[in-house]
């Protein structure tokens, strides 16, 4: 079990003071703009909830459940099922970059919501309840984690984040290899000079759209 030393946790005590206040201004933000989200959808004829429930793997493996905008049709899980089964080659594509190009489960609006990453705001209710950070290795779903091999301990060491420095260097433009390095290297890393940096990429990947999918 790895010892953490004063200064690291003096940076961990700083980084949770940081995501509470975060947290709490991004909520104020998250309440109108869901308002509005939900009148968007209904002028659409979308009468379904806004938001997206999923599970993922918090720190120590801990199973938590992080919440986004819906970005695809409301029955996606089963679509996306059904489809993996009847195309094997794409399902190994799919597990190697949990990805699928021109992704036909997305809506108009929802297209809209990730490429500005709109569609992460509402995990800002995680990071207040403690499930997430601000800054961290992103969440991953319980079965892709045994990617990371004999490194898996490692990555769920830490709390996931909204943001961190695979997220904010290129997202869905890097392989799922390098993803695993970056998020490593992070948390190898972590310091209060990485996050402000990290902070101030991901403003800029956000306004120059750059890898969001």
């Amino acid at each position: 079990m790895k010892v953490l030393t004063i200064q690291r946790k003096c940076y961990f005590f700083i980084k949770r003071i940081f995501d509470i206040i975060c947290s709490i201004v991004g909520i104020i933000v998250l309440i109108p703009l869901s308002i509005i989200i939900k009148i968007i959808f209904l002028c659409t004829g979308d009468f379904n909830s806004i938001f997206y429930c999923q599970k993922r793997l918090g720190k120590n493996g801990k199973i938590i459940k992080i919440f986004k905008f819906r970005t695809m049709v409301p029955n996606a899980d089963k679509i996306l099922e059904k489809w993996l089964k009847e195309n094997p080659e794409k399902r190994k594509e799919y597990l190697k970059d949990r990805k699928i190009d021109n992704d036909p489960r997305i809506t108009k609006i929802g297209n809209f919501l990730r490429i500005s990453s709109i569609d992460e705001m509402p995990q800002f209710i995680n990071i207040l309840t403690g499930d997430m950070s601000l800054i961290g290795p992103r969440p991953v779903v319980p079965d892709e984690v045994n990617n990371y091999g004999k490194k898996k301990d490692k990555f769920l060491s830490m709390r996931p984040g909204l943001t961190g420095y695979w997220a904010s260097n290129g997202r869905n433009n890097i392989s799922y290899k390098e993803r695993m390095k970056m998020e490593l290297y992070y948390i190898d890393h972590c310091s209060i000079l990485l996050d402000l940096q990290i902070i101030f990429d991901t403003f800029f990947a956000v306004i120059k759209k750059e890898g969001a999918k």
